[in-house]
């Protein structure tokens, strides 16, 4: 069975730009509610990504003004899905230097293999720093699905 694409993952719904926050706790807020909403996971979910933060630190800003939110495979996660919460304003996460964050993608998976392939696709669409510019700046939920099918498609061929 072929696994799903980075845009059936991240359906239209689960994409949200321009999203007033006053802090990393809500930005990671926004993008669970997303996960929630569009049935990828409980509302639990949203604090155990919090709570990775917590425990570990701020490594889910994996590359400059990029935050991965975030949590072990749990019985919060319904599905292997994503969301992508772009922020109005950035915020800081406490990353030596990657802050500060303007867009928080947020990551639920069912199992480690699901979570390792998704994340693989993810950091491949989001490497090359034009394009991460360009889905960053984005300013329409159908903006950045095209861009990522339209990646994909490339990708495929």
């Amino acid at each position: 069975m072929r696994e799903p694409s980075l845009s059936q993952l991240l359906p239209v719904d689960a994409i949200v730009t321009g999203i007033q926050v006053d802090g990393w706790r809500s930005a990671i807020r926004a993008a669970g509610e997303l996960l929630v909403a569009t049935g990828a996971t409980t509302a639990d979910y949203i604090e155990q990504m919090q709570s990775a933060v917590d425990e570990y630190g701020p490594y889910i800003v994996i590359a400059p003004g990029l935050a991965l939110a975030h949590a072990r495979p749990s019985p919060a996660v319904l599905r292997t899905g994503l969301s992508w919460a772009g922020l109005q304003e950035p915020v800081e996460f406490g990353h030596s230097t990657n802050d500060p964050v303007r867009l928080v993608v947020g990551l639920a998976a069912v199992d480690h293999d699901g979570h390792s392939s998704a994340l693989s696709r993810l950091a491949r669409l989001l490497a090359d720093p034009a394009r991460l510019d360009r889905l960053s700046r984005s300013t329409s939920a159908e903006e950045i699905h095209t861009t990522i099918s339209e990646y994909e498609s490339s990708a495929d061929e």
